[in-house]
């Protein structure tokens, strides 16, 4: 039986998941500097050794309650074409092994462009995670525009 390894991170109460093989890098949280004329979500940009990253926060995107940066607030890095694009989650606390049998469909309920990036749900011992493929987080519009932010 196949495992794959996933990125754990919360947002609120709830863990998500996000392939490891699509992260760059875990790092903390640092001020972004704000860019005008930009989505609601795009918090800034930051330099991350010598990159100019275009910061989402997650918790906007998802139109959750907005909390103050904390410690344990991290950025997850991935690539979206060509670009480093940092995520601002609550925390990333860990990895796990989730065997290919217990990762199932995502639900039915969920409509839209939504469910393209849900990838699935991981079944643990003790709860779920909703896996996630934050490149499809953002439409092909906001990609566009995101590319353009400097």
């Amino acid at each position: 039986m196949a495992e794959r390894q996933y990125v754990i991170f919360k947002l609120e109460n709830e863990a998500y998941g996000v392939d490891i093989m699509n992260v760059k890098e875990i790092t903390e949280h640092k001020e972004s500097v704000k860019v005008p004329n930009t989505p609601k979500f795009v918090d800034g940009i930051i330099n991350l050794r010598g990159d100019i990253i275009p910061i989402i926060n997650l918790r906007k995107r998802f139109n959750l309650k907005d909390i103050t940066i904390n410690f344990d607030t991290r950025v997850i890095v991935i690539t979206i074409k060509n670009r480093q694009v940092g995520f601002i989650v609550d925390e990333a606390s860990q990895v796990l092994r989730i065997s290919e049998e217990n990762i199932e469909p995502a639900p039915e309920l969920v409509a839209g462009v939504d469910k393209k990036y849900i990838t699935g749900v991981g079944k643990l011992e003790d709860r779920i995670v909703l896996l996630l493929d934050l490149e499809y987080i953002l439409t092909d519009d906001e990609k566009e525009k995101i590319q353009q932010i400097s």
